[in-house]
């Protein structure tokens, strides 16, 4: 009997041409989160000590440990299978809980305290927490994204895709029409096409270089760039400090209505992670979500103990970065090009240097990917509930655009946009959730979806500002009235399905 063949274990490389791309595509986004903060921050009166000596710093020290841990991941997955197509987890700032905390956490602890320093104290401890919360949900997070449907989960995620990150970089890349429409045509015909390009360079690479070189020849990258680049440049220590535990204290003590904020943008994003680890599995990667909660709760900790302020995720671009073909090479090369920019202060100087424009096309392909990927590892009979969970974060993302004036700009649009953006990704899930249960026929379980819904509805996790008891009456209603009626339709499908008494024929007279 001949002896079966013994597989040689594959070459997982630390490094790979396909990582640059990836890599481009995943810094680029965090950077322009890492901007968003810098400038909003300094904005709203912090000073550049705490912004550019605490906050970036401690989120730069996240984003490497979560980087390097999946990375790790990455290589462990790839010995289990032996395979060397493993991609890692991409890892970094959220942008709609990014927004949440500069506008839900730091700016009202900045309007209580009167006082900056205080103000960030109080946002790492609400950061610390959220950190710990996630990692103590990870002890859920199998059985949720058993019970919950891949198209709704997914769809909530095309929502995001379509509108945080491909729709906002498409509105980027058409700012420098000549430059971005220019550098679009490259990620479409290198990265959707797959044609080679020039030299055999990287597409996303490629396309920087053509078009930063253009943007500065064509005089729509002032000089004014390169003196905004070097403003903050210096030397940033990674250091932890207690900040947080002072800042427990005081959140603690005067400021519990922060907390009120934390916990369901930690729910939130606990469900993006399952969600964007769900998406990876389709796309054939396949990590446990529990880990990967767990790791982003210990990240996020991580990072509040140097002072960052912001929750860290699971990365959507992941399924971006699986197409692009990276391995583990992308993840190691953020985390270690994040540390070093962060600490000589050269986020800002990148920032300014390459037009958005420039980059903004890579992430449109990013967003097209995983909407893609939302439809094409679901069953075509699911697309509806993929296309109706995408919606609400079409409300999510006006209402964060504006910010706090959101319920005055858009109340003539429609009174609904504020409520439908409020906790968008549990909506999102529900309606999706509720969709594919009817579609199968469960009505009892899309009754108990409904029911679900009413209950963060009746708590305030959904379509209400804020934590409260009765918080979404009309909401509440309405998702019990819809429950009702998949009840009423399950009664019926039974009343049907049973089986029905034999009739007797009476006996013949004699």
């Amino acid at each position: 009997m001949a002896a079966s063949p013994v597989h040689s274990p594959v070459h997982y490389p630390w490094y790979k041409k396909e990582d640059t791309d990836a890599f481009f595509a995943l810094f680029q986004n965090n950077i322009a989160n890492f901007v968003i903060i810098a400038i909003t921050m300094l904005g709203m009166g912090f000073p550049s000590s705490i912004v550019f000596g605490q906050v970036l710093p401690g989120a730069a020290v996240a984003v490497m440990a979560g980087n390097f841990y999946y990375a790790w991941s990455a290589a462990r997955l790839a010995r289990k299978e032996n395979r060397a197509d493993v991609t890692a987890l991409s890892y970094g700032i959220s942008t709609p809980v990014m927004f949440v905390f500069l506008f839900g956490v730091l700016l009202p602890a900045k309007q209580l305290t009167g006082d900056a320093e205080l103000a960030w104290k109080v946002a790492v401890a609400a950061c610390f927490i959220s950190g710990a919360i996630e990692a103590a949900i990870s002890l859920i997070g199998r059985w949720v994204q058993y019970h919950l449907p891949r198209a709704a989960m997914l769809g909530a995620v095309a929502g995001v895709a379509l509108t945080f990150i491909a729709g906002e970089m498409l509105f980027k890349t058409l700012e420098m029409p000549v430059i971005g429409l220019l550098v679009l045509g490259i990620i479409i015909v290198g990265l959707v096409a797959r044609v080679a390009m020039p030299f055999r360079l990287p597409t996303s690479l490629f396309a920087i270089i053509v078009g930063t070189a253009l943007a500065y020849l064509i005089g729509d990258a002032g000089g004014e760039r390169f003196s905004d680049a070097f403003t903050h440049l210096g030397f940033y220590p990674l250091l932890p400090n207690l900040a947080w535990l002072e800042g427990l204290g005081l959140l603690f003590t005067g400021m519990l209505a922060v907390l009120t904020v934390v916990l369901p943008i930690t729910l939130y994003n606990a469900i993006e992670t399952m969600n964007n680890v769900e998406a990876m599995e389709a796309a054939g990667d396949k990590y446990d979500v529990r880990e990967c909660q767990a790791v982003d709760g210990v990240g996020t900790m991580i990072g509040a103990l140097f002072g960052g302020v912001f929750p860290t995720t699971v990365y959507i671009a992941t399924v971006g970065a699986k197409w692009m073909g990276a391995g583990r090479g992308y993840s190691l090369l953020n985390g270690a090009v994040y540390g070093l920019a962060t600490m000589f202060g050269l986020i800002a100087a990148l920032a300014a240097i390459i037009p958005v424009a420039v980059v903004a096309p890579i992430l449109v392909f990013v967003g097209m990917s995983m909407i893609a990927t939302a439809f094409q590892s679901n069953d075509t009979r699911y697309y509806p509930a993929v296309a109706l969970a995408m919606l609400p974060y079409f409300a999510n993302y006006v209402m964060t655009r504006f910010n706090r004036d959101a319920g005055e700009i858009v109340a003539d649009i429609s009174g609904g946009i504020v409520a439908m953006g409020q906790g968008a990704m549990f909506m999102a899930i529900f309606l999706g959730a509720m969709t594919v249960s009817v579609i199968d026929h469960q009505f009892r379980r899309a009754a108990a979806f409904a029911g679900v819904a009413a209950g963060f509805s009746y708590v305030g996790l959904m379509h209400a500002p804020k934590l409260a008891l009765n918080a979404a009456q009309d909401f509440t209603l309405g998702y019990l009235v819809m429950g009702t009626l998949f009840l009423y339709f399950a009664w019926q499908q039974e009343r049907l399905a049973a089986p029905r008494p034999a009739t007797t024929t009476p006996p013949p007279a004699d």
